[in-house]
């Protein structure tokens, strides 16, 4: 009797399974051992970092929440803690992150598709971009700083303390994750999508625009969350370009002085009064709000997109 071939898909499956689980079972004592300690072990290092990070977020909610109204997102800095807001360093983080996302899309997509899709993994050059981009993801954010006033703020652009230096000092140092990202998105579309598109006479590029962009759009969304996550925490490289401690207005294009949430926060943090302490752990929950709206939305349109091979 020939079964269907859906009944026969599951039989295998099951075999799989049970013979996957008797080669489990007939592991020596001391190696199930290790295994289950092995396991024990990541889930208790695992626990202790949330569990650090939940300490530090209840802590900050639990000091800044008396603070914590409309005002913070309504007023600017002044000298006097009970009338200071964030929304100087809101409209200049808005106005960052927004050049990063400008500059590093594009950029990091179009980087992708040529590592992916048109380079010679033959050639010297090809091999040199790659070695380097992965080696640009673990160079600390201070140097991405001190680059960015050397030839951003000063030398060659001379673009000066603006929100455009703090932008692009960011975006040359979120651009390798991206690039990665955007890779791994690219790298996981199925081979037989780019060989049924030029199978029916499509070019190369129709295959990439029409069939492996619009399939990778989820991965290129969540490396962009990550890169942006990290963008809007930064502190260290814009304040070498030009992220004020004290800003009384509020900067209204990319040539205008700034501040950031992050340096905000730092400053007040930095003084004396209980006051202005209470303040910064508020700006905490702003920068959290913020943050959360902004990776909402990504994930939005990563799953609108998000297709199943």
């Amino acid at each position: 009797m020939r079964l269907p071939g859906s009944q026969r898909v599951r039989l295998a499956t099951a075999g799989a399974r049970a013979e996957t689980a008797g080669a489990l079972t007939r592991q020596p004592a001391g190696e199930r051992s290790r295994s289950y300690a092995f396991h024990a072990l990541l889930l208790l290092t695992i626990s202790l970092a949330v569990l650090g990070l939940a300490i530090l977020l209840i802590d900050a909610f639990i000091e800044g929440l008396p603070r914590f109204g409309l005002d913070l997102f309504t007023e600017g800095t002044s000298s006097l803690p009970e009338q200071s807001g964030f929304l100087n360093a809101i409209l200049g983080t808005l106005l960052v992150i927004g050049g990063v996302i400008v500059m590093t899309v594009p950029l990091g997509v179009g980087a992708a598709i040529y590592l992916e899709e048109y380079a010679d993994k033959d050639r010297w050059w090809n091999r040199a971009i790659e070695l380097n981009v992965q080696n640009l993801a673990a160079v600390p954010s201070i140097v991405y700083g001190i680059l960015g006033l050397a030839f951003i703020v000063r030398g060659p652009l001379d673009v000066g303390f603006v929100v455009l230096a703090g932008s692009i000092t960011l975006s040359l140092l979120v651009l390798p994750t991206v690039i990665i990202a955007a890779r791994e998105a690219i790298r996981a579309v199925p081979s037989s999508i780019r060989e049924g598109s030029l199978a029916l006479g499509a070019t190369r590029w129709q295959t990439v625009r029409r069939q492996i962009l619009p399939a990778s759009v989820p991965g290129i969304a969540t490396g962009v969350i990550l890169a942006i996550s990290r963008a809007i925490g930064e502190t260290a490289p814009l304040l070498l370009v030009g992220a004020a401690v004290f800003v009384s207005f509020n900067p209204s294009g990319f040539f205008d002085g700034y501040t950031v949430l992050p340096v905000q926060i730092f400053t007040y943090f930095s003084r004396a009064q209980d006051e202005y302490i209470v303040l910064a752990a508020a700006g905490i929950i702003v920068m959290l709000a913020l943050l959360i709206a902004m990776n909402s939305f990504a994930i939005w349109l990563r799953n609108r997109y998000e297709q199943k091979w």
